[in-house]
């Protein structure tokens, strides 16, 4: 009989599922869920988008595209982060269209990565980040960032971290979990002490279009950063595009080039119809994003109202479509808050350390839900809240 423990590489062995989908496993056997987790809009893809998709079909002519994406949509992120940015690429040797933002993330660790090479993941994050890079050879080196800085990164948080191994940052802006953002003041010390080094940046912007009251910075716009990032977005976030599974990767040509090689044998191309659809949402859905970042905002305001009003005190976000609650006035840990509240309210939330250790403490609730969705939630916290006060009283 085949034994599997020697057969499996001892790299994935080691390596923890998902933080995120635990919970959300559980949920799925039980009835009556209110579900918190998923960073999926709750809004439909925006009609004129779902048109071109069906026209591709009604076609029936649906193939294999070019390995670096259509032209046609190259040249519209071209444009698009043109318009956003001020920065121009190339969109034939500077962009390739991938299988969403996750994939552009794991082709740039893996054309940069050798074995050893050190990688700082600014923390709390997106769960893919450190596993990713372990699968390409790397170490990832964790930054955490502090509520006291409005969990912004600073170079004091990672200056003494950097080695001679030390090949990448990864910026995760707006971030997931925990709403952050950081304006050109945040971003202009980074740039100074990279600008002397071989560092390259990793900047995950898929959040880029959610944010409130304040229109997000890039680090490509500082002087000498465009040659020395990576920049990464997508469309599942702003155009609730989910399931479409499309994104991209900016990058110097010399980098772009290499890792087109990876997509080019592990991927191939990205979806073709979600590829011409893509082309109207850049063109078409201004509008439509404007109202799903107002509706987001009506949401965030809520739910840090709602929190801070029941004694969890919540960070305020300025992007995304997550709030980041502090729990460790209950006296849980983040898992067992998250557990209990899952079992005896039936709502699903996500533990803060499953987006790295400094994410102990906290939770993350999503707002890409229903205001009506929200509000039956924070009534079943609210009453969990009242019975652990109540345990603790007894106690």
């Amino acid at each position: 009989m085949i034994d599997y423990d020697k057969v499996l590489s001892d790299k994935i062995k080691k390596m923890k599922p998902s933080g995120i989908r635990k919970f959300f496993d559980i949920a799925g056997t039980m009835e009556g869920v209110i579900s918190l987790g998923v960073g999926e809009p709750d809004f439909s893809t925006p009609w004129v988008i779902r048109k071109a998709a069906i026209q591709v079909l009604e076609r029936k002519h649906i193939v294999y595209g070019p390995n670096k994406g259509l032209a046609p949509l190259r040249t519209e992120i071209s444009r698009k982060i043109e318009k956003k940015h001020g920065i121009s690429y190339d969109p034939d040797n500077e962009l390739i269209v991938t299988v969403g933002g996750s994939e552009a993330i794991d082709l740039a660790l893996r054309g940069i990565i050798d074995p050893g090479d050190e990688v700082l993941v600014v923390e709390p994050c997106f769960v893919c980040y450190a596993p990713l890079v372990e699968l390409a050879g790397g170490v990832a080196i964790p930054v955490p960032t502090r509520i006291e800085n409005s969990f912004k990164l600073t170079v004091e948080d990672f200056a003494d971290k950097v080695t001679e191994r030390t090949k990448m940052i990864i910026m995760p802006f707006p971030n997931n979990p925990t709403g952050a953002i950081m304006t050109r003041k945040d971003l202009e010390p980074i740039a100074d002490f990279l600008r002397d080094t071989n560092i390259m940046v990793l900047s995950d912007e898929i959040y880029s279009e959610l944010t409130y009251g304040r229109k997000h910075f890039s680090i490509i716009e500082l002087d000498g950063m465009r040659e020395r990032t990576i920049y990464v977005n997508g469309f599942s976030k702003a155009y609730a595009m989910t399931g479409w599974r499309l994104g991209y990767a900016a990058a110097p040509e010399p980098i772009l080039s290499q890792i087109a090689k990876i997509h080019q044998y592990g991927i191939m191309c990205s979806p073709y119809i979600s590829q011409n659809a893509a082309v109207e949402a850049l063109t078409s859905c201004d509008a439509e994003v404007a109202k799903m970042v107002d509706e987001y905002n009506v949401r965030r305001r809520y739910l840090v109202s709602e929190f801070n009003r029941l004694g969890l005190t919540c960070f305020n976000p300025e992007g995304a479509f997550y709030v980041f609650p502090c729990i460790k006035s209950t006296g849980l840990s983040s898992d067992e808050f998250c557990e209990r509240l899952l079992y005896e309210e039936k709502v699903a939330a996500v533990p803060g350390s499953a987006f790295g250790a400094s994410g102990e403490g906290y939770i993350r609730i999503s707002y890409a839900y229903s205001l009506k969705h929200l509000m039956e939630a924070m009534g079943r916290i609210e009453k969990f809240l009242k019975k652990l006060e109540a345990e603790r009283n007894e106690g």
